[in-house]
């Protein structure tokens, strides 16, 4: 008989693997990579950010999202602009293909637990955030990014004003 720890750990790897699973099904319905979704939601929440920034909230070298941003550019999902009062700054923004192709891809795991998770009552749903919350805790992954849901709303990019 197992005991509580290794039970536990054997529902989180479920948990984990259905994450996992689902995000690989998102990345095939987009036709990008999870690194590609990853920069693109990170972008979807404010429309822009500086490379810098974007590498600091995914938790990666800005290499690694300059070679992303590369590919997203080439596929018209992101532009680069440089700041008229200051042309050292580049930013990235979302482009409405972009927008359009997040809005498009289905997240069908974050949809399906949404509706359930809705039924429940506010105790039942306070409970499980505290739970959920603990046990990221206890891995070390409360600063973990998540990927983000494809609908959640983004603001429109903001024009600068110089």
């Amino acid at each position: 008989m197992l005991d509580r720890s290794a039970e536990t750990l054997i529902a989180l790897r479920r948990i984990i693997h259905a994450l996992e699973a689902n995000a690989r099904e998102m990345a095939r319905a987009s036709g990008l990579t999870q690194a590609q979704l990853l920069v693109m939601h990170t972008l979807a929440r404010s429309g822009q950010e500086m490379p810098r920034d974007i590498a600091r909230s995914l938790g990666v070298g800005q290499a690694t999202v300059s070679i992303q941003i590369d590919k997203l550019a080439a596929r018209g999902l992101v532009r680069r602009e440089r700041r008229q009062a200051d042309r050292r700054a580049v930013w990235v923004i979302l482009t409405e293909a972009g927008r359009e192709l997040l809005d498009r891809t289905p997240d069908p795991l974050y949809d399906r637990f949404r509706a359930r998770f809705d039924t429940l009552d506010p105790w039942e749903q306070a409970m499980l955030m505290a739970v959920t919350e603990r046990v990221a805790d206890l891995l070390d992954a409360k600063d973990t990014l998540p990927l983000p849901h494809a609908n959640e709303p983004s603001a429109p990019p903001q024009a600068e004003s110089s």
